[in-house]
């Protein structure tokens, strides 16, 4: 029997807004990972920006997490974020990007099957990618084996360590235990980290291609981390960059 062919890996582009995912789109990304409050690693979208997003046509799938500070939550924050899921899909999201952890670091597993519950009560073939808490697990490797029972269709992970490239060992043992789920390597990936996480036998590479951009009225502060003078973009060069670097090494 012959074997079938290897899929092309893809790629996403972590975005804030239409623009960033008009962006992507044109650059050659795959599809979107949408969220706000990306310096605080990224938060649930609104309605609108989801409907605003899927209006652009590159399929994004929309990060659920009401805030930020960790991954064990309680039942209010658990219930809130279920509606969020449901909501976010019906507002044209391809999937969830969602995620939970135990107080002693293990996978909130009940967590999980409550979003993967809720996402596909909205669309039977909702995507449900498990986000970077898994770095933030006791056992990344051993995280990902417990996936694939759990409905998940992707884990993002810079296996347990600062960034992708310096995790690249453990996200290739990651790959191994994931069985059918697929793994994205992601955090503080550049184009040029490409081919070096390729040979780790991802499914996927996740990058934010972000650029500064000045502007506003400096000096005063509107909370941590924001001064006011300026904000973040998508580079399309980034972008095209690491389109560049997938088909080169495919």
């Amino acid at each position: 029997m012959t074997p079938a062919p290897a899929m092309p890996v893809a790629l996403e582009i972590a975005v804030t807004s239409p623009a960033g995912a008009i962006v992507a789109r044109d650059a050659g990304a795959d599809r979107v990972e949408l969220c706000v409050g990306l310096e605080l690693g990224g938060l649930t979208p609104s309605q609108a920006l989801v409907e605003a997003t899927h209006e652009t046509g590159i399929p994004a799938h929309a990060l659920v997490r009401c805030r930020p500070g960790g991954f064990t939550y309680d039942d209010d924050e658990l219930a809130l974020m279920e509606r969020e899921v449901r909501t976010v899909l019906r507002s044209g999201a391809a999937g969830v990007v969602v995620g939970a952890l135990r107080p002693d670091r293990s996978l909130d597993e009940d967590a999980l099957r409550r979003f993967v519950d809720a996402a596909r009560s909205v669309a039977a073939h909702a995507e449900v990618t498990l986000h970077r808490a898994v770095d933030h697990a006791a056992d990344p490797v051993a995280t990902a084996a417990r996936l694939a029972d759990l409905g998940v269709t992707r884990v993002l992970t810079s296996g347990g360590a600062a960034s992708a490239p310096a995790g690249a060992a453990t996200i290739a043992r990651m790959v191994d235990a994931a069985g059918p789920v697929q793994v994205m390597a992601g955090a503080g990936v550049t184009p040029a980290d490409v081919p070096g996480l390729l040979a780790t036998r991802v499914a996927a590479v996740h990058l934010s291609a972000k650029r500064s951009v000045a502007g506003g009225h400096a000096g005063v502060s509107m909370g941590s981390g924001d001064d006011g003078s300026g904000h973040t973009v998508t580079d399309a060069a980034v972008v095209a960059a690491a389109r560049a670097a997938l088909d080169q090494s495919a």
